[in-house]
This record gives structure tokens, sequence and C-alpha cells, in this order.
């Protein structure tokens, strides 16, 4: 039966006014949030939860009830990350279905969904839900009416594309992380999730190609991000090329073999203005540092958030 799930998508139209400047018109975040949501059903199953995401690029998926519209929980790429090796969410491939691979991403959403969920309603403020995002460390938060059914989501890169051209002169320097973790071409995919679960990383720079261990730590070979685990999961070559069903083989592939090889790099000095349109015209919610062409930090949406904060 062909699945009714809803794939109307909506645009933000255009940029507000500074967020800073906002944060006590009532009601104004629905000015950023999409309000036409792609939801899915709790018993869709996992392998076509990651092909709607990759299909709309979409860093998470609201799951509500077919019938009554109501918000039941929420999916995001961390929990499909964390699904495919990198925390609890494991057990269902290594216990429940003992490594079979193909039996456990068939296995409905609702198995991995979080659904302790923090909502607001459409009537908050942009400068509440700022605070919310940041205080909760939260990617996004979906918009609920008085009847709890869903009417929004709004997203770190709602907030951050906003500020694309207008936000001030301060410089990626005084917002990037310089503490950036990273991991090497060799490490097998299970691993790499690992570290990315485990510290909150949406995605992770892969380093080395030095003989000199000192400069091979800090010299960037590429990048992979969680986009890129979820592609990997629906590439149509990963199940013509399966030997078994078992995830032990199909995690055992190196990053270097899914990460982005030539990725989108920063300098220092470039103002937090330019680096929200370098999002906007790439798509893309980070990026890292560069410095005499070694990675010195890393900016994220979430930097760029903070920045709003701080100003």
């Amino acid at each position: 039966m062909k699945d009714k799930t809803s794939i109307n998508r909506k645009s933000n139209t255009g940029a507000v006014e500074h967020v800073t400047k906002v944060h006590d018109r009532e009601g104004d975040i629905m000015a950023l949030a999409t309000k036409e949501v792609i939801s899915i059903p709790p018993t869709k199953s996992i392998k076509d939860t990651a092909k709607v995401m990759m299909e709309h690029e979409f860093r998470r998926l609201p799951i509500t009830d077919p019938g009554s519209g109501k918000l039941l929980g929420i999916v995001t790429v961390m929990d499909i990350l964390d699904f495919f090796g990198g925390g609890k969410k494991f057990n269902i491939i290594e216990k429940k279905y003992e490594d079979n691979f193909l039996a456990a991403i068939n296995e409905p959403v609702k198995e991995i969904m979080t659904r302790d969920l923090i909502t607001l309603s459409t009537k908050v403020s942009i400068g509440d839900t700022l605070k919310t995002m940041l205080d909760n460390q939260l990617g996004a938060i979906p918009l609920v009416d008085a009847d709890g059914k869903l009417a929004g989501i709004v997203t770190e890169r709602d907030i951050a594309l906003s500020l694309a051209g207008m936000a001030g002169k301060e410089t990626v320097h005084e917002y990037m992380s310089p503490k950036v973790f990273t991991t090497t071409p060799g490490t097998p995919l299970e691993s790499a999730c690992k570290i990315m679960v485990r510290n909150g990383l949406r995605r992770i720079p892969i380093v080395g190609g030095e003989a000199d261990i000192s400069k091979a730590n800090k010299k960037l070979l590429g990048i992979l991000t969680s986009t890129d685990v979820i592609r990997f999961l629906n590439a149509k070559e990963l199940f013509d090329n399966l030997n078994s069903n078992l995830a032990s083989d199909v995690l055992k592939i190196t990053v270097s073999e899914i990460m982005v090889k030539d990725p989108i790099t920063v300098e220092q000095t470039m103002t937090i203005g330019e680096l929200c349109q370098l999002f906007a015209e790439k798509n893309i919610g980070g990026v890292p540092i560069i410095k005499d062409d070694e990675i010195v930090g890393i900016i994220t949406e979430r930097d760029v958030l903070n920045s709003v904060r701080r100003a």
C-alpha cells in the first residue's frame, strides 16, 4: 500500500529582523518556522525513515499519529547514528536481531524515536525559542497548537539563515570551538558513529596524511557528517554488494569510503554574517576553520545562535 505521508514542504520567506531586536514580540517565531511539516507515522521502518530524510535533506522528522495528527515523538539523524552503532539503540541490531542488519533496519521508527519532547506554542517569541534551544542543546523544536497537534517546526538552521548578511562583524574566531574531535580515514564506520553520538557531533573532520604525527593530527583530509551516514544507509550499492546480512560486515566500512574529501572550510577572519550567508548558499550547518592548511577549530549553527545570545 502506498505510504500516505504528506510531503509538502514550505520554504521560509526571506530573513526577518535581527533576532536580538525581536525578543519581545509574542508569536513571531512563526515567521521563521516551517508550517507545513513533513511527518511520518510511528510504524514507518527505520530504513524508509532514512530514505525520507535523504530525499528532503532533513536532519529530523516529527512522528505523528495518522488519525489525530498529534505529535508522538521525533527522530533525528543522531538517533539513526545511535542505532547504527553509536549508542544504546544499537542493541536493536546487536541483541534483538543478533547482528542481522537487514532485519533490524525494518524495525518501526517508534523503536528509536525520542518520546519525551520539549515543545513550544505557536505563540512563543523568537527570543524565548532561542533560549529554549540553547538551554537544552536542541537542534529543533516542534511547535504545537492548543490541541497538541503539530503546527510547525523551527530549527537552528532557520534562525541562523535568517541572519545571513545581517549578523554583525564579529569573526568566526570569536565563536568557534577550538577543541575539535577528529578521526582518521581508516576508522570503521561503527567507531566513527560512537565518537559522534557520545560527543553530540553531527560532523567530524578526518585528519592524517603526514608522517609527522603532530602535523597529521591537524591536516584536514575530509569530513564525515551525519548526512553522509544516512546517504550510505540509502545507497543502492550498499544492498547490491552485501556479502551477508551481518551488521558487523556493513559497519566495518571505513570513513574514507563515504567522507566528503573536499570539505568547505573558512578562515578565522570570516565574519558571522558572511558565515551565515555561506551556510545558506551551500546548505551546510558547520565548517572546519583552517589556518596555514591546518584545522584550528570548527563552527556550527549552534555557535551562531550563541553569538546572537551574547550580542
